[in-house]
């Protein structure tokens, strides 16, 4: 098991921290008014495209040999085709997540929220899928690689879980 690290790497990984706040900046001075239906298909969404990028995730440990371990310690060991295509992936997975987002809200501060909804449930749930097909993470202590674009984003599985539980929780408050 390994050791509590506060800080994710790199440094400016941490200011994500800062997203719960983003709802209620934008609804400081009236609520948002996205319709409750349309955050739960959104909720749906992002729960159900958890799964998939989990299935990828388990897809690309298993072609590269690296089922179950850590992304952090085999990362180099990825071929760098398989590498390129999984930051194409990460790119169409953000498109997807504002896409809905567009959907979901009718001004630039209901998308904002939408978009962090939607993506909280996708990065929650994506940890709660891997743990339930292949075991992984052991621990919330785990170290993940968060994101590749436009450099590795390293911290330990606790951090997104974590800004996303946070992210849900300050969405719905302010709609």
């Amino acid at each position: 098991m390994s050791a509590f690290v506060l800080l994710a790497r790199p440094w400016w990984v941490n200011l994500l921290i800062l997203a719960p706040a983003v709802p209620w900046f934008l609804a400081r001075k009236q609520r948002l008014a996205i319709v409750r239906t349309r955050l739960i298909w959104a909720a749906a969404f992002g729960i159900a495209f958890g799964f998939v990028e989990a299935a990828v995730v388990v897809y690309l440990r298993a072609a590269t040999g690296l089922l179950p371990v850590p992304q952090t310690d085999k990362l180099i060991f990825v071929p760098p085709t398989l590498l390129r295509l999984e930051c194409f992936r990460e790119a169409a997975t953000m498109v997807m997540l504002i896409a809905i987002a567009w959907l979901a809200g009718k001004n630039a501060c209901e998308r904002a929220a939408a978009f962090l909804w939607t993506f909280a449930f996708w990065d929650f749930f994506y940890y709660v899928w891997l743990r339930v097909a292949i075991g992984w993470p052991a621990s919330l202590l785990t170290p993940d690689v968060l994101f590749l674009l436009p450099v590795p984003w390293i911290s330990q599985v606790w951090f997104p879980l974590l800004v996303s539980g946070l992210t849900i929780v300050a969405v719905r408050m302010r709609s």
